[in-house]
């Protein structure tokens, strides 16, 4: 351990649920964050773990939660752990201290420098007295939060993840964003890692549960069994039951990395025709990672993009963003058919739609949703699936009536007792949900006396610039509050039910959706009277 001088501090001063960042001397381009958590000053890394947000942007609570202001992602501020998604990497703390009219932190160069400190994840499972064993079946954001919970938690057990994938836990989020396809660059940790906390990786697909003798069922592994299992599938993409979806190629579901080589491999250089179907997010996030070198058509069935989560006002205003990048709107719009190309029969030469509009496509990209990828339970005499095919579960993500089963992300649906939720089951397909739902269920087992804590859902999109996003409209909403102006991206609206709050969104406005996420977390948000008589969600103190 070693001393080093923040420049330009003669003494601590913070008050209170304030904070600072500092540069280090004596060390290139360090910064730290100095906090002052219920009277004790301390210094943390300065940036966000996931993607690296400057934490002064943030927000920080009363109880020293510090919270990231682009992706909701949450830290303590005594202790420097992860309280929320999307981050993995903890903050590392550091004392500071005054002498002689400077203040001096103390820690390792290299971990000052740095900014982050690996959880602890290195187990020997072989040699532990701990007789559960944990089977995840899935390997996505929330297979990677459950894995991560447990081990950090100080479960001690062995670990099997089962996945079809083809690769570890990845970056989902940056399939649609950037059309990223290296999986070396996608995926949260390597395979070493994994090795380190014991966790086995099964390269399998699951075909049922065998839940009276407790094992997993798999094509090639056989039986694999369990103490407990954690079901964490996620999403199956929807396609059209339309004349020429099923058997022309060139139409792409976007989910896993093979479906984006599929894409980035049909566009090829650029200057191609692509229709992308569905105007939700995953539609027009492609839309906004292609306009430039390609002629990009959307078609919906909405009279503006995401009209029902967002709402006319915001979805005409992103409309306008992505036509002046380009893009041609086809909205209100029904699919007819697709039709052959003249030159290639097997490929996709054109899209007709109802009204009699024919579009020419060199390739087509469906954005029409997700199901729940239950498909192996359908059969199963036991489990009870919903007419949606999610599994129902509690607040624990426990499935009801089925013991030492979970399921968590986008094939649960869970009673969700955010603002406007009234313990509502329902499901959010969200990937910082699905990686926070893992979690909550590695608290329960390790701590199953432990009550969990509600956590406000957080969301982002690219839609010309980034989208932040949090609360969720289970229940539906009523009224709008806009503040700013969508089509310039820069704005924030507030989804309301009756004087309730129960989502908001913003482009431009950092660090308003972290603000909003905390006060819903809190019990604290003001109502809608309140913020249409002029108010600023930031000027309002957690301290």
């Amino acid at each position: 351990m070693s001393e080093f001088k923040l420049k330009g501090l003669t003494s601590l001063s913070l008050q209170p649920g304030d904070k600072q960042e500092v540069e280090v001397e004596g060390i290139d381009e360090a910064k730290v964050l100095l906090v002052n958590v219920g009277g004790k000053i301390q210094a943390l890394g300065p940036k966000c773990t996931h993607f690296g947000a400057p934490l002064i942007n943030g927000v920080m609570s009363h109880n020293g939660t510090i919270r990231c202001p682009w992706h909701g992602a949450c830290f303590n501020g005594k202790t420097g752990d992860v309280e929320d998604a999307p981050a993995l990497d903890a903050l590392p703390v550091f004392k500071v201290a005054e002498k002689d009219g400077a203040v001096y932190v103390t820690g390792e160069q290299a971990t000052i420098k740095a900014g982050r400190r690996k959880p602890n994840f290195k187990c020997s499972a072989s040699n532990s007295s701990n007789t559960d064993k944990i089977v995840v079946v899935g390997g996505g954001s929330g297979a990677l939060g459950l894995v991560e919970g447990l081990r950090d938690k100080g479960f001690t057990g062995p670990i099997n993840m089962i996945t079809n994938e083809g690769v570890l836990p990845i970056d989902r989020t940056k399939l649609s964003k950037a059309l990223m396809t290296d999986p070396s660059k996608l995926q949260w940790r390597d395979e070493e890692w994994y090795k380190s906390g014991s966790v086995e990786v099964i390269q399998d697909e699951v075909t049922d549960v065998d839940l009276e003798n407790k094992a997993v069922v798999t094509k090639g592994a056989g039986k694999v069994p369990y103490t407990k299992l954690v079901l964490a599938t996620g999403g199956t993409p929807r396609n059209l039951p339309l004349q020429g979806f099923k058997v022309l190629s060139n139409i792409f579901p976007l989910r896993s990395v093979t479906h984006t080589k599929q894409i980035v491999e049909a566009i090829g250089e650029k200057g191609k025709k692509i229709i992308i179907i569905g105007s939700s997010f995953i539609g027009m996030e492609v839309a906004n990672a292609t306009a430039n070198d390609n002629a990009v058509s959307v078609v919906g069935m909405e009279s503006v993009p995401l009209e029902r989560v967002l709402g006319k006002e915001v979805g005409a205003g992103l409309q306008k963003a992505l036509e002046a990048k380009g893009v041609k709107f086809y909205m209100s719009a029904s699919v007819d058919k697709a039709e052959p190309s003249g030159s290639d029969p097997s490929k996709v030469g054109a899209i007709f739609l109802k009204d009699g509009n024919k579009l020419d496509a060199d390739l087509v990209i469906l954005g029409v949703g997700v199901s729940p990828a239950t498909e192996y339970l359908r059969e199963n005499k036991v489990v009870r699936l919903e007419d949606d095919g999610s599994l129902k579960t509690d607040e624990n993500y426990s499935v009801v009536g089925l013991k030492d089963v979970y399921a968590i992300g986008d094939i649960a649906s869970f009673p969700y007792r955010g603002p406007g939720g009234e313990g509502k089951y329902t499901r959010i397909e969200h990937w910082n949900v699905a990686q926070q739902s893992g979690r909550v269920v590695a608290n329960h087992i390790v701590n199953p006396t432990r009550r969990s804590e509600f956590f406000t859902p957080v969301f982002w999109s690219a839609l010309s610039a980034q989208l932040r996003y949090c609360g969720n409209t289970v229940n539906g909403w009523d009224d709008l509050v806009l503040q700013g102006k969508p089509e310039e991206s820069k704005f924030v609206a507030y989804y309301c039910k009756g004087e309730t709050v129960v989502a908001m969104a913003s482009m431009g406005a950092d660090p308003a959706m972290s603000q909003t996420a905390e006060l819903m977390k809190l019990g604290k948000m003001p109502s809608k009277s309140e913020l249409r008589g002029g108010l600023d969600i930031l000027t309002l103190s957690l301290a």
